[in-house]
């Protein structure tokens, strides 16, 4: 996240609140709105210094809301700032009418993942499949097929460098892109490596502290326990405090077994459950009178999400007993409520862009899909790729047609081209053979090898020429 603390020179428990509060802004970045409800139910329940006014609230300046109209001023203000052509971008709070707007129904895209059929190393492969070359999809499939239950890679590297008859950098080239996806450290040969991908993306490693994260995390997974942090003070040459510290910051943000994480928004389905239609987490639509975009980050709860006023005077004359119990659930709700803002700002944020980006695609269809990375968006935002992937996973957009996508579709460098060669194949009088549909192709603009047709040809599910000229000869 582009959270910066500067200008000042930081306390250890500073830089200590600091990393938190990017620990727990990542984690609810990855969050899709079914998931961030459960999220905020479960602190509701568990910490009474958390409170939620029922009503219907701006999730920005937290005004109460009539009707199912958007906030009055947070909207118009949006509406003010962007230009003619910009999109009009804003947190929306949720109402009885939420769903297609302009009287469209709902649709699913065809590409949209069903739950009998989304599991990991399809989740993994959905995410990164935009930024891999031709060649590099085959590494990664056979990398994604050899994680075990727990993410793990159960393959060495090495063999699989052999395998494919490639320099070993190529295949950790491909492998370092699969551990930075969602579940961080997924595909990683030891938990001690996925705990140091996690640490990599959540701590800068210009920060001191970083250095003893990942000596501890070096250390050994035995040490960081309660009865070892005696050892782990003096592997490090750091007080007990400071040991129990890290140790807590690991148990809490790192997981050593990434599969086990909670990552996409279906993998808790069953194979037997029914497939429904969710809410999206963003609407897009537009204005009626001169075409301009309406994005709508929706907020998923009925309420105001706040610390409990009760709570926070009570804390001030609490029980000696009790005080520091009180005073960290406190500090816990504070946190949560502006991780909750910050995540809400980056969303909103890496829509404004995407919208510009992809205005021709939203209003005009998959023909008109621009190639745009991860990597772009984080250095026109100024954060970490790994903050944009979070903040697209397992995310849905409805777009002005109704039809609802996956926000990671607005990554599909490919889209445009295998729109084309569906459209050619469609038109074809007689099968079209693979040279030839590259060749089409790159009449209209689209420059790309035989071998590539033939991977979008597959994954369009389309039959080679030979197979359609004997299908249309049976008709």
């Amino acid at each position: 996240m582009a959270v910066q603390y500067q200008g000042y020179k930081q306390t250890g428990s500073q830089k200590a609140q600091a990393t938190a509060h990017l620990a727990q802004t990542m984690s609810l970045l990855a969050l899709n709105s079914q998931e961030l409800t459960q999220k905020i139910e479960s602190a509701l329940a568990e910490n009474p210094a958390l409170e939620l006014v029922d009503g219907r609230f701006c999730p920005k300046c937290h005004r109460q809301l009539k009707g199912s109209s958007p906030c009055p001023v947070c909207s118009f203000k949006e509406s003010q700032i962007a230009g003619e052509d910009e999109p009009i971008v804003f947190l929306n709070s949720p109402s009885d009418n939420i769903g297609p707007r302009s009287g469209q129904s709902a649709e699913l895209s065809e590409d949209f993942p069903t739950a009998d059929k989304e599991d990991l190393p399809t989740y993994v492969l959905r995410q990164i499949g935009a930024d891999l070359a031709a060649d590099e999809m085959e590494i990664a499939a056979h990398l994604l097929t050899a994680i075990n239950d727990d993410g793990l890679l159960e393959a060495k590297l090495e063999d699989i460098a052999q395998f494919f008859f490639r320099p070993i950098s190529d295949i950790e080239a491909v492998a370092d892109l699969i551990q930075r996806s969602d579940p961080l450290g997924v595909g990683s040969e030891s938990s001690q490596a996925a705990l140091l991908v996690q640490l990599e993306v959540l701590m800068k490693s210009d920060d001191e502290d970083y250095s003893l994260y990942r000596q501890a995390v070096m250390g050994g997974m035995e040490k960081l326990g309660k009865r070892r942090q005696g050892d782990l003070a003096k592997k490090l040459n750091i007080s007990i405090e400071k040991a129990k510290e890290i140790t807590q910051y690991i148990i809490d943000n790192l997981n050593p077994f990434p599969a086990r994480a909670y990552w996409g928004s279906k993998r808790n389905l069953t194979n037997d459950a029914p497939t429904t239609l969710q809410k999206p987490d963003i609407i897009i639509g537009h204005q009626q009178d001169d075409q301009r975009l309406v994005v709508e980050v929706m907020w998923p709860l009925f309420g105001l999400l706040r610390v409990n006023p009760l709570f926070k005077e009570a804390v001030k004359n609490a029980p000696e007993a009790k005080a520091d119990d009180w005073q960290i659930d406190l500090e816990q709700a504070n946190l949560l409520i502006k991780c909750l803002a910050q995540r809400n700002h980056t969303i909103v944020r890496l829509m404004q862009i995407i919208t510009i980006l992809q205005r021709e695609y939203i209003l005009n269809g998959d023909a008109h899909m621009k190639p745009i990375t991860r990597a772009k968006l984080a250095i026109e935002l100024g954060v970490h790729e790994s903050t944009i992937s979070r903040a697209v996973a397992g995310k849905s957009v409805q777009l002005p047609s109704g039809k609802i996508v996956l926000l990671s579709q607005f990554f599909d460098r490919s889209l445009h081209v295998r729109t084309a060669l569906k459209t050619l194949i469609a038109q074809e009088t007689k099968p079209l053979s693979d040279t030839k549909i590259a060749k089409l192709l790159a009449k209209e603009g689209h420059e790309i090898a035989r071998r590539t047709v033939a991977k979008y040809r597959n994954m369009e599910g389309i039959l080679p020429a030979h197979m359609r000229k004997t299908l249309l000869a049976k008709v």
